[in-house]
């Protein structure tokens, strides 16, 4: 009875885990760019039941057999294995702002940050004093020959990324947007940044078919969808109040079976 209290209690950790997880999606549902986290669960290892005296039945006696054989198995609970970010596409929304751009496919800008090279998909960007474009925390938003200068808002860009002045349409520089191998083991570190690790790999200039459009004027809207993630948090809390159930009816149970116990040895 006491591992059912535990098979319950990791049931609960796990949905509230879950629970956080929609909350956070829902929060960040007017992001720009963001990314819906979705909480992936794995259980224990199961153990298998033996019978712990032999039943004196040889089956087979010309060779070895198993006098107490396995009877069953029983599972140990659940645990929060990773969170899965899911990268598909939003939607476009316009704003008709010429430093506002989105991606339309994978493939991530990449701004410089005190802490090195960052990456995002947070196209929200503004022109600052010395006219280099910044995220809204002030960091750079980097082309192929570093922090993106121009002259003005009044800049135009093709789809390709490539930058050109609007008075005599010489190109100022090309976006850098780079891809990974293994994208969704990127981290994400808040403010819309991500950053690389082992797993992920290193990044490489995107090109050819694999180099996203970019939209100007564009931004793209979070993939959260508040109606499916309403619905899961319905879906977790009755989970998690049938997990509180069980534990509350070991509980009774063991509370039933001491009070017996100390009736009969009196």
């Amino acid at each position: 009875m006491i591992r059912g209290w535990y098979i319950g209690a990791s049931g609960m950790n796990a949905q509230q885990d879950k629970l956080d997880t929609i909350s956070n999606n829902l929060a960040n549902v007017d992001t720009t760019g963001f990314k819906k986290e979705i909480p992936v669960s794995k259980e224990f290892s199961e153990l298998l039941l033996r019978r712990t005296k032999a039943d004196g039945v040889l089956k087979n006696p010309f060779g070895s057999s198993d006098v107490a054989p396995i009877i069953g198995k029983v599972g140990l609970g659940v645990e929060t294995n990773e969170l899965y970010t899911d990268f598909s596409q939003g939607s476009f929304k316009s704003t008709d702002t010429n430093t506002d751009f989105a991606l339309s496919g994978k493939g991530f800008f990449v701004v410089q940050t005190p802490a090195g090279e960052r990456f995002t998909r947070n196209g929200n960007f503004h022109l600052g004093k010395e006219g280099i474009l910044l995220t809204k925390e002030g960091y750079p938003l980097l082309g192929e020959n570093g922090p993106v200068h121009v002259a003005d808002d009044k800049f135009i860009m093709n789809r390709d990324g490539m930058i050109y002045a609007r008075n005599d349409n010489t190109v100022v520089d090309r976006l850098k947007i780079v891809r990974f191998d293994n994208e969704r083991y990127l981290k994400k570190q808040g403010s819309s940044l991500w950053n690389t690790n082992d797993i992920a790999g290193n990044y490489h200039i995107a090109e050819g078919n694999e180099r996203p459009q970019v939209l100007q004027g564009y931004t793209e809207t979070s993939n959260v969808n508040v109606v499916n993630e309403m619905v899961q948090m319905i879906e977790v809390n009755r989970a998690y109040e049938a997990n509180q159930k069980s534990v509350q009816t070991e509980d009774d149970m063991l509370d039933t079976l001491w009070s017996k116990t100390v009736n009969t040895q009196r």
